[in-house]
């Protein structure tokens, strides 16, 4: 199993909106950048857990955990006319773009805000901390979600 971050706007698709639907496999669509489809496409895998990360908002953090329920299929928005991920592009033949599934494991107590992570010596090589990374898709090691998940155990003590 390995772990990821998926960065998320809270109005699309939040932690809050996959904790209504505990059972439900929800789609996780639009990622239109080459180095985040390429890790749909070719590494996260079925079983795989997910830190869901709370971006374009205030404050931007991580806000649960989901894990992945069906691996790398074609983003089914690519071919629709009327999305705002449509990409003509695109063919079903040849798809360009990666969708996934998920579902809901954990709602935090609190955010794990971007700045608290910041400060987090053993966190310093995790691109979500380090300047200029804007990928939606990005991989965790396995020290940098201990570490993560400690943190809400000291979050919720609090």
């Amino acid at each position: 199993m390995a772990y990821w971050l998926f960065k998320t706007e809270p109005d699309e698709l939040s932690i809050d909106d996959l904790a209504v639907e505990p059972e439900r496999n929800f789609l996780w669509d639009g990622v239109r950048n080459y180095q985040a489809r390429n890790f749909l496409r070719d590494q996260v895998q079925l079983g795989d857990k997910v830190f869901i990360y709370h971006s374009s908002c205030k404050p931007p953090g991580i806000a649960g955990i989901a894990r992945i329920t069906k691996a790398a299929y074609p983003d089914p928005t690519q071919f629709q006319p009327n999305s705002s991920y449509f990409d003509a592009k695109s063919n079903p033949a040849a798809p360009r773009w990666i969708a996934v599934d998920v579902k809901f494991e954990q709602k935090f107590d609190l955010i794990l805000t971007l700045d608290k992570l910041k400060k987090i010596g053993t966190l310093n090589q995790m691109p979500l901390v380090r300047k200029g990374n804007r990928l939606s898709v990005m991989p965790v090691t396995d020290d940098e979600w201990c570490t993560i998940l400690s943190l809400t155990a000291l979050s919720n003590q609090d």
